[in-house]
C-alpha cells in the first residue's frame, strides 16, 4: 500500500499492531508446549494461557516500540521499514500509548491465572516482561538505544518464553501453590536448551531490522547492535544465531531423542535463502522481505522441533 493512499482507522490499528508479528511470539509457547507433550506434563489450559500472554506481550510490545520510536524522533521519514503509525500521523500518539497499556494490562490480567497455577516465580517472570517490553524504547534510559534490543529479544522472547511455558505445564499438576525457587525444580536442562533455536531465530529478526535501520538509526542517535559492530560483526552475529538453531536440534539427537527432532532441518534451504539476502543485502527492498522470510522461519522451525520433542 502506498503511503500516499488514505489509511482506515481499522487498517492504522493492524498497521501498529502488527499481526505478522503474532507467529514468532507464539513459537516460543510452541516449543515449550511440545516438550511438555513429550514429558508427559501437558496442561491444555496453561499452555493456551501461555500462549494468549506471548501473543499480547508482543502486541504490546509493537505498540511501545511505534510509539516511543515516534516520539523519541527514532522513526525519520528516511526509515525504509514498514510504516510506524505514530510518526506516519496515522493514530495520534495517545492513543497509541493507551493502547499500549491496554495491552499490556490484559496481559497482566490474564497472567493472574498463571500465577495462580505457578506462584510468585510466574509473577516475577510476567512483571518483568511487561517492564522489558516498555523499557526496549521507552522510559529515561531505553535499553534498545544501547545495544541491548539483541540481549532482550534472547532471553525474553527465548529463553523466557519457552521455559515459562514448560514451567507453568509441569506444575499445573502440583498440589498448592509452588515457591518463589520452584523453576529450578521444575525447569529440566533440556527446556532450557530446547529454547536456544526459539531466542536465536527470535534475535535473528531483530538483527536484519536493525541491518535495514543502521544508518537512520545511527542518525537518530539509536545506538542498536548493528550501529556499534557495523555491518559486517551484525552479520556474523546473525549466522552464529542460525546455525545455534540448527546445531541444537542435532544435539537431542545425539542424545537420546528421536529421529524427528530432525525435522527442523527440512527449513535449511529457507535459512539459506534469508543468510544470502542478510550477507549482501542493507537496503529496505531487500530487508524487508527477508523481516517476514525471518518470522516463517522461526515459525517453522519451531514448529517441526516441537512436534520432534513431541514424539519422544
Amino acid at each position: 500500500m502506498s503511503e500516499q493512499q488514505p489509511v482506515s482507522r481499522r487498517r492504522a490499528w493492524l498497521m501498529a499492531a502488527r499481526p505478522q508479528t503474532l507467529p514468532a511470539g507464539a513459537a516460543p509457547v510452541v516449543v515449550g508446549t511440545g516438550l511438555a507433550v513429550g514429558t508427559d506434563v501437558f496442561a491444555p489450559l496453561p499452555a493456551l494461557a501461555a500462549l494468549i500472554g506471548a501473543l499480547l506481550l508482543q502486541v504490546g510490545t509493537n505498540f511501545a516500540n511505534d510509539y516511543y520510536d515516534a516520539i523519541r524522533g527514532a522513526d525519520t521519514p528516511d526509515r525504509e521499514g514498514f510504516t510506524r503509525v505514530t510518526a506516519g500521523g496515522l493514530i495520534e500518539p495517545a492513543r497509541v500509548k493507551r493502547a499500549m497499556y491496554a495491552t499490556f494490562g490484559l496481559a497482566i490480567l490474564l497472567g493472574t491465572y498463571l500465577v495462580w497455577v505457578g506462584g510468585p516465580a510466574i509473577l516475577v517472570i510476567g512483571l518483568s516482561s511487561v517492564a522489558a517490553g516498555i523499557a526496549y524504547t521507552g522510559g529515561p534510559a531505553p535499553y534498545g538505544y544501547r545495544g541491548l534490543g539483541d540481549l532482550f529479544v534472547f532471553i525474553f522472547f527465548g529463553l523466557v518464553a519457552v521455559t515459562g511455558t514448560y514451567y507453568v505445564q509441569a506444575v499445573a499438576g502440583v498440589a498448592g501453590i509452588p515457591p518463589l525457587p520452584a523453576p529450578l525444580a521444575f525447569v529440566p536442562p533440556a527446556a532450557v536448551v530446547a529454547a536456544l533455536p526459539a531466542a536465536g531465530l527470535s534475535t535473528c529478526i531483530l538483527v536484519v531490522n536493525n541491518v535495514r535501520d543502521r544508518e537512520t538509526d545511527a542518525a537518530a542517535g539509536k545506538r542498536t547492535l548493528a550501529v556499534l559492530l557495523g555491518y559486517t560483526g551484525s552479520r556474523i552475529e546473525f549466522l552464529l544465531l542460525l546455525g545455534m538453531a540448527y546445531v541444537v536440534p542435532l544435539v537431542f539427537a545425539a542424545t537420546g531423542y528421536g529421529v524427528a527432532v530432525l525435522l527442523p532441518l527440512v527449513t535449511l534451504p529457507l535459512a539459506a535463502s534469508l543468510a544470502r539476502t542478510v550477507l549482501t543485502e542493507t537496503s529496505g527492498a531487500a530487508l524487508n522481505p527477508a523481516l517476514e522470510t525471518a518470522g516463517r522461519l522461526l515459525f517453522a522451525h519451531s514448529v517441526l522441533f516441537a512436534a520432534g520433542l513431541a514424539v519422544v
